[in-house]
């Protein structure tokens, strides 16, 4: 018999997220919804393949010179350039002054690794390596701060009383946080809330970032999927350049390309002048030479294509649009399902005013047992549902139960 080597591995606790869709699955009743999953369907509850990404795939398999060769270590330099400008503008002055450092990464969580992880070593902390996170925040967050040595710490986000953004909150916490802290803000369509900041709260934000010399650390996970519009949704990170604000910011292509296994991300770290960028990239060389050694290049090739080619990133800007106007369209239906129709008790603004792929219902724990157990409703704890997962042929029914749970007739 072999030797007990990791009798002391605990067991660990399953993903709570993606248990939803497992037990989803195994549920017998006939009507059932998942809105779990953070993957965008169409009205069908199909995945939804972007026409333009078709276009691209044929354009690049006819093309002779196609290889599967290994791409530099930081990358396809034809993407992340491409990259940059579209998360930070053609007019960006950074960009201009060749001081922003672009690689590839393993999608939005490889960039957030990566940032981290050069932050972790490198930044010029005041204190204990701590990054502020929203409360709440996506998932994964805390889990990839934890595993490079850097401690999260919550700052207030989410108003549950008023469903909306605890802006004073958030300022105070900023004030209260020491000098040069990291902050961690989502550039759009905030996961899990679908809460975000106005442009004027964006401006207070920005003031008190200014004021203690904070670093903001931008995860952009839905350009484009949160307006329909590439440019509005990184006017926030557009915004803290113009104001100086110092960053990085990690970008991922899964969502607003449907590119969802090919893990196509990049990071940007925007430097103080062309000598720290060209510190900062021999370093995250050195990174993702031990991290990955080379990126994938199907994705890459693919987004570097469409963002290139004028026709093609036309054609993009009209998928996205496709996508998002079906979320945005979900949003109205539902809240005139609940208002007009089913006389649902409580407010329901928060519907359409949240942006993006997720929804806070303001339902508590013990509603969403009942919406899973006797609704057949799947969706997290917290009351997040994705409002991909409604369509023309379900939000009827999920309109019913929530009005049942809410009322207790169920």
């Amino acid at each position: 018999m072999s030797q007990a080597l990791f009798s002391q591995v605990p067991l660990a606790p399953p993903d709570s997220i993606l248990q939803l869709p497992i037990r989803y699955k195994a549920d017998p009743a006939k009507q059932k919804i998942n809105l779990s999953v953070g993957a965008y369907r169409d009205d069908a509850g199909n995945p939804w393949v972007l026409p333009v990404v078709k276009k691209a795939t044929e354009i690049m398999l006819s093309d002779p010179a196609m290889d599967h060769e290994y791409l530099p270590i930081v990358g396809l330099q034809e993407f992340t350039s491409a990259a940059a400008k579209l998360i930070l503008g053609a007019d960006s002055i950074a960009l201009k002054e060749d001081r922003v450092v672009s690689i590839q990464t393993l999608s939005g969580t490889g960039a957030n690794h990566v940032g981290a992880l050069f932050l972790s070593r490198f930044y010029a902390w005041n204190g204990p390596r701590q990054l502020y996170i929203s409360n709440p925040t996506w998932g994964n967050h805390k889990s990839i701060m934890i595993n490079v040595g850097i401690t999260p710490v919550d700052y207030p986000y989410y108003d549950a009383a008023t469903i909306s953004l605890n802006l004073e909150g958030m300022l105070s916490a900023l004030r209260a946080a020491p000098e040069r802290s990291v902050i961690l803000l989502h550039a759009c369509a905030h996961n899990p809330t679908g809460v975000d900041p106005t442009q004027p709260q964006w401006a207070q934000i920005a003031d008190v970032m200014l004021q203690k010399a904070h670093y903001a650390f931008f995860d952009c996970a839905y350009q484009g999927f949160a307006s329909g519009d590439l440019d509005r949704d990184a006017a926030a990170v557009r915004y803290f350049e113009k104001r100086g604000v110092p960053m990085l910011v990690c970008q991922s292509f899964a969502k607003n390309a449907g590119l969802y296994g090919e893990r196509v991300g990049a990071l940007h770290v925007l430097c103080a002048d062309k000598d720290e960028a060209t510190r900062v990239r021999s370093q995250l060389s050195i990174i993702e030479r031990a991290e990955i050694s080379n990126p994938p290049a199907y994705g890459a090739r693919l987004m570097a294509k469409i963002i290139n080619d004028p026709a093609l990133f036309s054609q993009w800007n009209e998928d996205i649009k496709t996508m998002a106007e079906r979320i945005i369209s979900m949003r109205q239906e539902l809240y005139d399902l609940l208002t007009k129709e089913l006389h649902t008790p409580g407010s329901w603004e928060h519907i359409t005013t949240q942006i993006g792929m997720f929804s806070f219902t303001g339902l508590n724990a013990a509603q969403v047992q009942i919406m899973i157990e006797r609704g057949h409703v799947y969706m997290t704890a917290d009351g997040r549902i994705s409002m991909a997962g409604l369509n023309s042929s379900n939000i009827h029914y999920f309109a019913e139960v929530l009005d049942k749970v809410v009322r207790g007739q169920l």
